[in-house]
């Protein structure tokens, strides 16, 4: 079918369209949708062609566009939204500055600090170098939005096994050119705008082969007083458009993100994809901050999701419900002969929007140029609670903006998944011996990440207290968290970790929730910090399949109650549904959370790596008969088993004995138990310390050595103490710590099993698998 006989072009010297949804027939609007990249449903549709009904008249291709951007997943949460107000939004605490484009917590008396994470799926399975590349710049900007300096990324990303022999579905790339694109992305556009990468993280499963997941995440600092405002002040202000120019790239990015890839989405969608350019980021940072300082601007907000057509409508029905005239001709542009909806929905990169009042338009427009930043100023706030376009004077668009930027809401159906149990439980016959060992630091989900973390600048700005990795020279191992000094002069130090575990949520939702939540405390805590506030990116599938909603929605209640019982806020988030390969394969549900903790003296700050011979090895925590989802099983034909729970009471009563341990300095090296339990932490803080360690678990009970060594059971520590502060150590923790070896040697030795392993041998069997596969070879 044809639709142009629904599209008549208006007789002006530009390229504009009346679009005749008034007398189409629901088969001829859901036509206009897909040939116009909406991404509408037939009753969205009918609610627009309500709209204007009362309006009298048709709408422009401006409008429609307009509006498939607004109502897009992507932008207003439509599917989201009333699980997220159920579960995570009423969470509160006094000291949130801010839940603006980034969230903003208290830091201290002077300063609050910025956190965000966002994705950028489908562009980077597209084109993963682009994707990542722009990920970071879009993240960036939600930060300097708030007025804040960027001091931190972080990167989580979900993958096929880079090693697979499967077939790739028809349309999608290898797991191999999307990691090696999506790492050089990030590294170029992080190291080159001169912000550290701090932390993140890597999944591999064949779930993500169709489908990867690249999130991103951002920190910030902030001066409380020059804390910034996502919207104008109200009518009179100008909008000032700056940074990059306006482009072809990224139309209908948002619609793009917000359905599932298909085979031809690589053909389809390419354009979907912007163009980052840090070179043009840095001193844009540098201008923004200094204009938000200066106390020139009422307001600034970063072109994200759906380009100009979201952020003037936001900026302005949020400054207590104000409209906005727009010269849509006054955009500077890439190149010529762009349509004006394409101007209006296009997703260039390296944009941002201030207002300010009229008298300081020519002071702004100055610093942006000095900065060499290209600024126009291209629209006024009105009292009218409209957008209302012009193109050489001509009225293009008009439409009120709480029907616009409001977009549907859904109740879908959902379906409460069944999750696995004891009773369905099949243990694997593998056993504790050497194999086992070895094969389970070699698996990608365990082994070194140091060939991507060394292509990262984490040391730039001067501030990382705690790197990725720790320990001795050419040694080092895994870190729990990064630890950043964000005030110059000031020992308050800023942790930032990341929790997740998808297997676990695939399992079951619930639990799986709850133990990303306990894993980023985990990891704040072992380095000595409190944890403060969380973001969190949730990766799931199409809501609009009852099951995958389902998911959805449990994962959230379990993360949101824990939050609740542990008083942890959640200031700002990101949603990325549709995450399906073709022929409808979901990804593994994954929640992904950033926590961050607060640590009032960094030079208190422990690290993961063993520090002396002689000490004892404790287990903090309780290791149940929870094998569900875990490592073990996954890799050697396990299934069913109980997958690990977390009790919200006991968690508190840990971390609060464990920092005030680490407060009292009788914590050498600590260690979280995750993916691979005791053993793979173990084994880990021996690599990076370059010390031995001999295990004896009798003191763990009745369990079997497999059990004992590999439950991924949460809420647990390895802590390594010195002998002469044992007692103390002992009194603070209770039963909940039991000894559990001695450190010493050049082995690494489980009694009452056959693990007896040099340290060369662990070593090489955690660093060498993902140098290999990705090239260079472990040294």
């Amino acid at each position: 079918m044809s639709v142009e006989r629904l599209m008549t072009k208006r007789d002006v010297p530009f390229s504009l369209f009346d679009v005749n949804i008034l007398d189409a027939t629901d088969e001829e609007l859901q036509e206009i949708s897909s040939t116009m990249g909406l991404a509408l449903s037939v009753d969205e549709m009918r609610t627009i062609v309500d709209y204007f009904k009362k309006e009298g008249r048709n709408p422009t291709d401006v409008e429609l566009q307009s509006l498939g951007q607004a109502w897009s997943e992507h932008c207003c949460y439509k599917s989201s939204k009333p699980i997220l107000k159920e579960f995570i939004f009423s969470i509160d605490r006094p000291d949130i500055l801010s839940r603006g484009d980034a969230g903003v917590m208290v830091f201290d008396d002077d300063y609050g600090y910025a956190l965000r994470i966002e994705s950028h799926n489908h562009p980077s399975a597209i084109e993963p170098y682009g994707g990542a590349a722009t990920g970071i710049g879009g993240i960036l900007r939600d930060v300097v939005c708030m007025g804040a300096q960027p001091i931190g990324l972080v990167d989580p990303l979900c993958f096929g096994p880079i090693d697979t022999k499967k077939e790739i579905p028809k349309g999608m790339k290898h797991p191999h050119y999307l990691v090696n694109g999506v790492v050089s992305g990030i590294r170029d556009y992080g190291n080159r705008v001169g912000v550290p990468t701090i932390s993140g993280g890597f999944f591999f499963d064949d779930r993500y082969t169709g489908n990867c997941l690249v999130n991103v995440a951002c920190l910030g600092i902030v001066k409380r007083d020059e804390l910034g405002v996502n919207y104008a002040s109200g009518p009179g202000d100008v909008m000032i458009l700056l940074g990059g120019r306006t482009g072809r790239d990224g139309i209908h990015g948002v619609t793009f993100a917000s359905a599932d890839l298909t085979s031809t989405s690589d053909e389809d969608s390419r354009g979907a994809v912007q163009l980052g350019d840090p070179i043009t980021k840095e001193p844009t940072i540098h201008a923004c901050l200094e204009v938000n300082k200066k106390g020139l601007i009422t307001g600034m907000k970063d072109l994200g999701g759906g380009g100009l057509s979201c952020v003037v409508g936001e900026m302005s029905l949020d400054a207590g419900g104000c409209g906005a005239d727009v010269d849509l001709d006054k955009v500077p542009l890439k190149e010529d002969g762009l349509a004006p909806w394409e101007i209006w929905v296009s997703e260039s990169q390296e944009r941002m929007m201030v207002t300010c009042k009229p008298e300081n338009v020519d002071k702004v427009l100055e610093i942006f140029d000095m900065w060499d930043v290209l600024a126009t100023p291209i629209a006024r706030t009105t009292d009218t609670k409209h957008t209302r376009l012009f193109w050489n004077g001509q009225m293009i668009f008009d439409m009120d903006l709480e029907f616009l930027t409001g977009g549907p809401v859904y109740n879908r159906p959902y379906t409460i998944p069944k999750v696995s149990t004891k009773d369905d439980e099949v243990f694997p016959s593998a056993r504790a011996d050497n194999a086992t060992m070895l094969a389970m630091l070699s698996d990608l989900n365990i082994a070194s990440k140091e060939w991507a973390i060394r292509q990262y600048d984490h040391e730039v700005r001067a501030s990382t207290v705690i790197h990725p990795m720790v320990g001795k020279l050419n040694r080092t191992g895994p870190g729990d968290a990064s630890v950043l000094m964000p005030v110059p002069g000031r020992y308050k130090g800023l942790a930032a970790a990341v929790g997740c575990n998808p297997w676990f949520t695939a399992e079951n939702p619930y639990n799986g929730g709850r133990a990303s939540v306990d894993e980023a405390c985990r990891n704040i805590i072992a380095v000595g910090a409190r944890p403060n506030a969380l973001t969190d990116c949730l990766n799931f599938g199409n809501p609009e399949k009852p099951e995958r909603l389902g998911e959805f929605r449990e994962a959230v209640r379990g993360l949101g109650e824990l939050c609740r019982d542990l008083n942890l806020p959640i200031p700002s988030g990101n949603v990325s549904l549709y995450n399906e390969a073709p022929g409808g394969v979901g990804i593994l549900p994954t929640p992904m959370i950033l926590g961050c903790g607060l640590i009032d003296d960094i030079r208190k700050a422990v690290t993961a790596d063993m520090k002396s011979e002689g000490d004892r090895l404790y287990l903090v925590g309780r290791t149940k008969d929870e094998m569900g989802a875990s490592l073990f099983f996954r890799k050697f034909g396990g299934k069913g088993g109980d997958v690990p729970g977390v009790d919200a009471d006991h968690l508190k009563l840990m971390m609060d004995k464990m920092l005030d341990s680490m407060d009292k300095e009788l914590v050498k090296a600590c260690h979280d138990c995750s993916d691979g339990g005791l053993a793979v932490a173990a084994a880990e803080m021996c690599i990076s310390g370059g010390i031995g360690l001999r295990l004896d678990l009798t003191a763990m009970g009745d369990m079997c050595m497999e059990r004992k060594l590999f439950s991924e059971s949460n809420t647990r520590w390895l802590a390594e103490v010195s002998e002469k502060d044992a007692k103390e150590f002992e009194s603070i923790m209770g039963p909940d710590a039991v000894c559990i070896g001695i450190t010493g040697g050049d082995r690494f030795i489980v009694n009452d099993s056959k693990i007896d392993l040099s340290l060369d041998e662990i070593s090489r069997a955690w660093n060498e698998p993902m140098w290999n596969l990705m090239g260079g070879g472990y040294q």
